[in-house]
């Protein structure tokens, strides 16, 4: 019998994403099913009463009320910083464009416990703004939230921006129209779906953060996130865990889908579009994307300064201890850093396979309505990741890969596993809008020519990809060095990764073990700040949604 082309290319795609989707059964799917029940059917028997009594609950009440405030909250202040600067950073062309746009990317992907360390030391008591009193309040916790998300709207909006057609502008401008009316008139309308874009994804980070929230705001100001882990760890009432958790994945999940319809609102443009030089009518803009800039590395360099504080003025002594084993820790932080760096390679290794996989299936164009409805239900379901708590995966690792033939809790492999399932939805978003934007011509032209499925793809796909698919690989390495939330459950003691082991480090009294972590978290900042660097120079101009 002979098989047409057409059942050939689906009998691939189904062969490609058996992979991808075993791992996320086996290592997600599954272990966030025995978290939750373990909180569900705690005797054998289904509880659903017991996660409506949580649900009802006044605490949950103002968990989830912090949750929604305090992520819309910094989603607007997301905006308003993050429209200015992808203006200047897209549509402006001037010398160290480049080295600026990595510098505003940097605070996407730092470590959570080093941006909640650098916070604390602008805003905490001895801090340069103590005077103000916010230590521990909730407008700090938004403000981290911002710090971490002003890059995805640069990036997200300021991608589109620079690939729409200037002309319009310029003849308002012409007409007599001012800056601010040509903006409101012609240009946000044709920037809505990319902003609108841009914070659904913002929103989604900022309702699901951990470390930031757990670190700054503590018991007082939890969200949903940091309750599940307060659930988990100390009260262990699993049956509240897993009735957040449902709560959360309901709510993530909705927002998902929001993103997607929003995301096919956003039509193709031509991104050949050249930045222009500066004006003076540019300088109101410029000036706040400056302030925007200084603001962002304010707390870095107050992170900077507190690690070179000594005693008696100022010093490299707190670096120095990086090398040694002290008495409340079983290892040094440079050991910590090099066990994190090992972890991180392996976790983005897997990330990109799986990743290039998953984006090879859902940039496949289809015909027919059900592919397509199968290809977007595909693409959905590995954006899971980001709509659960890495807490409720990291303690479901635990009491799921426990017995054989997944008997995984003394594999090193566990967390590099766990991390690059955190990582995976940021490849695809890197990798496949990439791939969805070739002409197909260009494969059928290959195809025409003799070239088999595999050279097409090497031809063709990884060519045109190459430079998106090296970004991702930085990216996910990036976010795997700073991953705190599943790796706190899974870090073993007398082996930490860094992030594990400078939040250990700031619950032990004494100036030096203070001292050490602010250094260890400026040696993990730099690191990450090099990683992002080298992604910018890798994307050039192939950018993908986040």
């Amino acid at each position: 019998m002979t098989v047409s082309p057409a059942a050939r290319e689906r009998l691939g795609l189904v062969a490609l994403a058996a992979l991808p989707l075993a791992v996320l059964v086996v290592f997600f799917l599954h272990p966030v099913a025995g978290m939750m029940a373990r909180g569900l059917w705690p005797d054998g028997h289904l509880d659903l009463a017991g996660v409506g009594e949580v649900l009802r609950r006044p605490r949950t009440l103002r968990v989830l009320g912090f949750t929604l405030g305090s992520a819309g909250a910094a989603t607007l202040v997301a905006l308003v910083a993050g429209l200015p600067t992808a203006y200047v950073l897209h549509r402006l062309d001037f010398p160290g464009r480049g080295v600026l746009r990595a510098v505003v990317m940097v605070p996407f992907v730092l470590p959570t416990i080093v941006v909640a360390v650098a916070f604390q030391q602008v805003f905490g008591e001895a801090g340069v703004l103590a005077g103000l009193n916010l230590d521990g309040s909730s407008l700090v916790v938004v403000l981290a939230l911002a710090f971490f998300n002003v890059s995805l709207v640069a990036r997200g909006v300021g991608t589109f921006w620079e690939s729409l057609d200037p002309r319009a502008e310029e003849a308002a401008a012409v007409l007599g129209a001012g800056p601010t009316r040509v903006f409101l008139t012609i240009t946000l309308p044709r920037l809505l779906p990319a902003i609108a874009s841009a914070l659904s994804v913002v929103f989604l980070f900022c309702a699901t953060s951990f470390g930031v929230v757990l670190a700054l705001g503590g018991l007082a100001h939890a969200n949903v996130e940091t309750e599940i882990y307060l659930l988990t760890t100390q009260e262990l009432d699993l049956t509240g865990a897993a009735a957040l958790s449902l709560l959360q994945l309901a709510l993530i999940s909705g927002l998902l889908l929001v993103v997607a319809a929003v995301r096919r609102r956003q039509v193709a443009v031509d991104r050949s579009r050249a930045a222009r030089r500066p004006t003076r009518r540019d300088l109101p803009v410029v000036l706040v994307a400056v302030v925007v800039v200084a603001a962002l590395l304010f707390p870095m360099v107050s992170l900077v300064t507190a690690s070179l504080r000594v005693d008696d003025g100022w010093g490299l002594d707190h670096y120095s201890t990086l090398f040694h084993v002290g008495e409340d820790v079983p290892v040094s932080a440079m050991h910590a850093l090099g066990h994190s760096l090992r972890i991180a390679l392996l976790a983005a290794t897997f990330a990109l396979v799986l990743g290039l996989l998953v984006s090879h299936v859902v940039s496949r164009r289809t015909t027919d309505a059900v592919g397509r409805r199968v290809v977007t239900a595909f693409d959905a379901l590995f954006m899971l990741p980001l709509g659960v708590s890495a807490v409720t995966l990291g303690f479901g690792f635990l009491i799921t890969l426990d017995k054989p033939p997944l008997d995984l809790r003394s594999s090193p492999l566990l967390i590099p596993i766990a991390q690059a399932l955190v990582a995976l939805p940021l490849v695809v978003r890197t990798v496949a809008p990439v791939w969805r934007s070739i002409d197909q011509r260009q494969r059928e032209a290959a195809a025409s020519l003799g070239a088999g499925s595999w050279r097409v793809f090497r031809d063709v796909d990884l060519a045109v990809g190459r430079r998106a698919i090296g970004a991702a690989l930085a990216f996910a390495f990036a976010v795997s060095l700073g991953e705190f939330g599943a790796t706190s459950f899974l870090s073993r003691d007398d082996d930490p990764t860094l992030p594990v082991m400078i939040y250990r480090l700031l619950g032990l009294p004494g100036a030096d073990n203070f001292g050490a972590a602010m250094a260890a978290s400026v040696v993990l900042a730099t690191t990450t700040a090099v990683v992002m660097v080298v992604v910018e120079r890798l994307r050039g101009g192939a950018v993908g949604d986040i």
